[in-house]
């Protein structure tokens, strides 16, 4: 390649991204799932568009797999334990047992009503049975959701991803299959290996990067992802589970006090997004719409059978035990979005050399338009006939973190958003710890130094220095004046842990 191709490779890469990150905005504004533009936008440069020649499926597999992976490791990064740990028990078993059920419903439909064989038919349900994090939550940012819903929806797609990977590869081979006791034990070991993996690596990577001082707080987000990275490598090698490693490894990464968390975040963030449009764009260009007219009518059936009765049906059967409302369950039937997963997935089949791999992966790109389509504009109004998320929701304090070995402190930063009842107290009746002071107020674009008598606004953010010593009992003194405002403490349960409003967001940086 010479300097000329690659200058021109570059200024093509650079006008897409431009053009992508545009599509954002519209995206957004118009409730369709980012994903959509990014496959429509591959398509265009393809064969039928301006021209571009590219049918490698297994590059596409491979760029794919490490989309995938840092897709994951940014969701789980997000991830609030304290969210999801009551839904946990839900999550695993409608990304396990629910799995199964949409992977026969759907592949009895494809087998009944398009004519598919069984192994194919079972290769297509396991597919489009995982639901895309990326896709959902896209969708979910505009819909004020509870927190269980919410959480339940975020496991369950973080989760079922490593089942669904198991199952496809395991009917794509072009062997025999397996006796289903031998397929059921072989996904067990291999979720069960992946977790202590991803347990494992998350657990003692957090606590290396909390005591390594790195000379450049830029380091820290890439130390973080080479340890996602490093648990879906280990899981992978191990015959068991990488995805669900690097989920489990980035949600305990992310729910560890870390140096520079947002700029962790932030980072990983990005690469989720550069994972994206590139996992799509090449996704699109895989694809020969001129060759795809025969995979309309059996992609629209199969995906009918899938969200209307194979999903819901899997909802039903295994959130009920729960008591989960019938409701929520109608919403989390009608959230199952498909996206990356599913036609990342259907390269598989093409790999492999399966039977009618290419009209698979027609299918499933059929299925996963239209459907998304179809839910990612209409979930919000789903949400609203169903009265789910009315109201507002409070969100959890956001702590920041980062080493200050020489000074022994720490610097945390509060944000009094509308509600919060810190609003109205004086900065004497925060009752901070002995060791913690409020050194700084920025209020409407300028800053002063308070006194004891000031009283906060809100809007106000403040600037609250603390040694190493009463750093967390500072942080709990202000969540409890956040949610009980200065008779917290002195009232019952004023300090407790709350479901409601709690609307600051202190900011942790240790310096």
């Amino acid at each position: 390649m010479t300097v000329d191709h690659l200058n021109t490779l570059l200024l093509e890469s650079a006008v897409i991204l431009l053009f992508a990150v545009v599509a954002v905005r519209i995206s957004t504004r118009s409730g369709l799932p980012s994903l959509l533009i990014y496959l429509g936008i591959g398509v265009a440069l393809g064969q039928n568009g301006i021209g571009i020649s590219f049918n490698n499926a297994e590059l596409t597999q491979v760029l794919g797999y490490a989309a995938l992976v840092v897709i994951l490791a940014e969701g789980g990064l997000k991830t609030s334990w304290q969210a999801i740990r009551p839904v946990v028990p839900a999550a695993a078993v409608l990304a396990t047992l629910g799995v199964a059920v949409s992977v026969f419903v759907t592949a009895a439909g494809a087998h009944w009503l398009v004519g598919l064989e069984w192994r194919t038919a079972l290769l297509l349900g396991a597919i489009v049975s995982s639901t895309d994090a990326a896709a959902v939550f896209s969708v979910l940012r505009m819909v004020p959701l509870p927190k269980r819903l919410t959480g339940l929806l975020e496991a369950e797609s973080g989760f079922n991803d490593a089942p669904v990977v198991i199952l496809v590869v395991a009917f794509a081979t072009t062997g025999e299959l397996d006796p289903w006791y031998v397929l059921v034990g072989t996904i067990v070991v291999e979720l069960a290996v992946g977790a202590a993996v991803g347990l494992l690596v998350g657990r003692l990577g957090a606590y290396a990067v909390r005591r390594v001082a790195l000379p450049s707080s830029g380091l820290y987000p890439i130390a973080v992802l080479a340890l996602i990275v490093l648990a879906y490598a280990g899981g992978a090698l191990l015959h068991a589970s990488g995805f669900l490693a690097a989920y489990l490894a980035s949600v305990v990464l992310g729910n560890s006090k870390l140096p520079h968390g947002p700029a962790v975040r932030g980072f990983a963030d990005g690469l989720a997004w550069i994972g994206q449009i590139g996992m799509f764009v090449l996704l699109g260009l895989l694809v020969t719409p001129a060759s795809m007219g025969s995979a309309v009518v059996p992609g629209l059936v199969a995906g009918a059978v899938l969200v209307f009765v194979a999903r819901p049906l899997s909802v039903l059967l295994t959130m009920t035990p729960f008591r989960i409302p019938w409701q929520e369950q109608a919403l989390l039937s009608w959230a199952g979005l498909r996206g990356a997963v599913p036609i990342v997935l259907a390269t598989i089949p093409l790999v492999a050399g399966a039977a009618d791999a290419q009209q698979l992966f027609n299918v499933v790109f059929i299925l996963v338009v239209v459907f998304t389509l179809l839910q990612g504009p209409t979930l919000p109004l789903v949400a609203k006939w169903l009265r789910i998320g009315e109201g507002d929701i409070g969100q959890d304090l956001g702590i920041e973190s980062a080493p200050l070995e020489k000074l022994h402190g720490h610097l945390l930063s509060v944000q009094l958003s509308p509600g919060s009842r810190m609003a109205g107290v004086e900065v004497s009746e925060l009752r901070l710890p002995k060791g913690a002071a409020v050194t700084l107020v920025v209020r409407e674009g300028s800053s002063f130094v308070p006194d004891r008598m000031t009283v906060l606004r809100e809007g106000d953010e403040l600037l609250v220095v603390t040694t190493d010593e009463v750093s967390e009992a500072a942080e709990r003194r202000l969540r409890a004046v956040d949610r009980g405002g200065k008779l917290a403490g002195w009232l019952h349960n004023a300090e407790a842990p709350s479901t409601g409003n709690r609307p600051s967001n202190p900011r942790k940086k240790t310096g």
